[in-house]
């Protein structure tokens, strides 16, 4: 690899690289040989990705006296099965879930991702629909040499993308 990867616990090089699917997410998590025997990884039942995740983001133990006012789920029920209640759990644990997405991804809110051609549509409406602004207003203003050239500009962009749109 290029990146030599630190272990989630104690940033000592990662050796150990554990990946779990569930629900189709995908969780990874880095240990150090020490680590991943003090956790019993070499034993699949033995450890709790939800556990390690817990330990690697440093948030403290979750106390179980905090309780979802939705549902009644507590941080020990999410460190036991690695999920949450409700929906509004996510915001009820907030403070102990955005440390681990800072960690795991670029941020801790989702945004996305817009297919390369979809932006390049959406780039193409944006433009079309201010030049049409601006033909309107030079037409409202008597502005005819302008509103010709806002009009090839529409006819080109039209071009480059009509053959594109379907319906």
């Amino acid at each position: 690899m290029a990146n030599s990867l630190k272990c989630d616990l104690c940033s000592k090089p990662a050796t150990v690289h554990l990946t779990q699917i569930v629900n189709n997410k995908i969780h990874k998590v880095d240990l150090c040989e020490a680590c991943a025997q003090a956790k019993g990884v070499t034993d699949p039942s033995g450890f709790s990705l939800a556990d390690l995740l817990l330990k690697a983001s440093l948030n403290p133990e979750p106390t179980g006296d905090v309780r979802c006012e939705s549902c009644g789920f507590t941080a020990q029920d999410f460190k036991k099965t690695g999920r949450f209640g409700c929906p509004a759990c996510y915001n009820h644990f907030a403070n102990l879930i955005e440390p681990m997405l800072d960690t795991m991804h670029k941020g801790i809110a989702h945004t996305g991702k817009i297919p390369k051609r979809a932006l390049e549509r959406r780039s193409l409406y944006e433009r079309l629909t201010q030049l049409e602004s601006e033909l309107d207003q030079a037409i409202k203003a008597e502005r005819y040499e302008d509103a010709a050239r806002y009009r090839d500009e529409i006819q080109q962009v039209r071009s480059v993308s009509g053959p594109k749109q379907d319906a």
